[in-house]
């Protein structure tokens, strides 16, 4: 490429130096001869002659003005043709944008935006300029790269303080987390999505007519994955199609089982950032309503509470639901045509498919119907996904850290029938599943305390949400016996993993309250209240 494409001057005077110096000798340079031939001598009679001729017929000073204009016409002509071959020159080449830094990497780096360049050539002696437009491959997608705090900003060096000494409390409790202040949680919040690792695009399977032909496990909702599809699931590809609940019907909540009123899927479709969303069932808990809540987040955070039909009316008996569909700050949703006679199962809907029943958010929390949420859902997230860079955060349970004592400690609770439960046990052990040791670490929990999920909507956590679904539905309804499984298979193929913060931190955020059978309870056992007897009263009469 010569100097001229990139608007710099030739190096033309560079090489003439150059000749000139050769061999540290001054060669000298040719000058033309004044020495006067004949050729040059009879030219110059002719022009005299031309000159005292034209004299006859004109005077003296026309003539001169004549020569003026004729030597101005000469000199116009001679610039013109210059400016044309410099600029024949500078066209040998592409025209670059001289305002844009040049990039001579084949791909542009992460999150630079690039330009449409456009090339000029001008071919002479016809004066035509043809223009066309060199479109540019387009530019990698920018993703959310992380970042770190300022130097000296407290919580950088925040560390957890002991637990108090307190022998009489020696439950679970809340320990202290180092949140940033609610504007700059705000500030922080990512403008591009994540990097999802090898998966890029999921679908999900539609089948009108179910094909229900499978080894066990599965639902008319969640489909009949065979074995042989639940492993290709686990094939982890850049471009899926997968079983992902709501197999019928035209999208998630109409005529899926599971149903929502049109309105409010049109509603929850316009959840473009962040989503709280929380379900209660049966009646089973009385709805909480957030505190430390700032009014830009009511704004702009949809607060989602879905429930059936039977806490629908108890709602309107008793908690004030009126057609607003609205408590404090929560939406009601109501659900029909539930899919599972179990209610916990179908509280897994909302809690493990958030991405689908919001298909347009960007973050999502969710929290149990018994917890109430005490911190801004903004620095929340701010602590626990974006200043780790992390895409899914749950946390680790209290106790335990290994499947195998979730599961005996499950069937000592009788929190699902005893044969079921070693059933999943025992086909997770067939495919490799071990008791948790220090030798998984980083990774430090196989049991999860599932009742709040934090994430990001994107395809990888959307892959590790729906397969983890699809265990759910297949076995039992204890999420906390599938997690790992998933989990780790998914990291295998991608790397990608969760983060498990304490289950204390996760204290400080929510508090947990009691089911209402529970109250209820509590309130029969409480002892009689017994009014203390008034004060005697006195027999003196009062002298004025």
């Amino acid at each position: 490429m010569n100097g001229g494409s990139l608007g710099i001057r030739s190096g033309s005077y560079s090489s003439l130096d150059k000749k000139q110096h050769q061999n540290d000798v001054l060669l000298p340079i040719q000058t033309p001869s004044t020495t006067k031939t004949k050729p040059y001598s009879k030219m110059f009679k002719d022009k005299e002659k031309l000159f005292r001729w034209a004299s006859k017929f004109a005077g003296r000073k026309r003539v001169r003005m004549f020569l003026l204009f004729a030597i101005s016409a000469a000199v116009f002509v001679w610039v013109l043709c210059v400016g044309r071959d410099k600029d024949q020159e500078n066209h040998n080449g592409l025209k670059v944008n001289d305002s844009l830094p040049l990039n001579n990497s084949e791909t542009p780096p992460m999150n630079e935006v690039q330009t449409v360049g456009i090339i000029k050539r001008v071919s002479f002696p016809i004066d035509v300029e043809r223009t066309e437009a060199r479109v540019m491959p387009p530019p990698p997608p920018s993703y959310f790269l992380g970042y770190t705090l300022p130097p000296g900003h407290p919580c950088n060096s925040f560390s957890l303080p002991p637990p108090p000494a307190d022998k009489k409390r020696t439950g679970p409790r809340p320990c202290p987390v180092c949140y940033i202040p609610m504007k700059d949680a705000i500030a922080l919040m990512p403008k591009f999505p994540s990097f999802s690792p090898v998966v890029k695009d999921l679908t999900y399977v539609y089948e009108e007519n179910l094909n229900k032909e499978t080894e066990f496990g599965g639902s008319d909702f969640g489909g009949y994955p065979t074995l042989k599809q639940r492993d290709d699931s686990y094939d982890i590809r850049e471009s899926m199609n997968l079983h992902c609940g709501f197999v019928k019907g035209s999208k998630p909540g109409h005529g899926t089982g599971f149903d929502i009123d049109d309105n409010d899927l049109v509603d929850m479709e316009q959840c473009r950032g962040v989503v709280v969303a929380s379900a209660i069932f049966g009646a089973f808990d009385d709805i909480q309503q957030p505190k430390n809540i700032s009014e830009y987040s009511k704004r702009t955070i949809c607060f989602y509470m879905f429930v059936d039909e039977e806490t629908e009316a108890d709602l309107k008996a008793n908690g004030g639901l009126e057609e607003t569909r609205k408590i404090g700050v929560w939406r009601i949703v109501v659900v029909r045509n539930l899919p599972y006679t179990d209610g916990r199962r179908n509280g897994k809907i909302p809690k493990l498919l958030t991405h689908r029943l919001f298909p347009n958010a960007r973050f999502s929390l969710w929290i149990d119907g018994k917890l109430e949420l005490v911190v801004d859902p903004y620095q929340i997230l701010e602590r626990f996904l974006w200043r780790t860079n992390a895409t899914f955060a749950i946390s680790r349970h209290y106790k335990r850290f290994d499947v195998f004592d979730e599961a005996e400690a499950n069937k000592a609770a009788g929190k699902y029938d005893n044969a079921s439960i070693d059933f999943q046990v025992d086909f997770y052990k067939k495919e490799g599943l071990i008791p948790y040791s220090e030798a998984k670490l980083p990774i430090t929990s196989d049991v999860p305390e599932g009742c709040m999920i934090l994430r990001e909507h994107i395809p990888i956590s959307n892959l590790f949400s729906c397969l983890w679904f699809n265990e759910v539905d297949r076995f039992t309804s204890r999420d906390q016996i599938s997690f790992s499984t998933v989990r780790d298979k998914i990291a295998a193929k991608t790397g990608w993993m969760v983060n498990m913060l304490l289950d204390c931190e996760r204290r400080n955020f929510v508090v947990q309250q009691y089911h209402k059978e529970v109250l209820a309870l509590l309130a029969q056992m409480a002892p009689p209240v017994i009014n203390p007897p008034p004060p005697p009263t006195s027999s003196r009469s009062v002298v004025r």
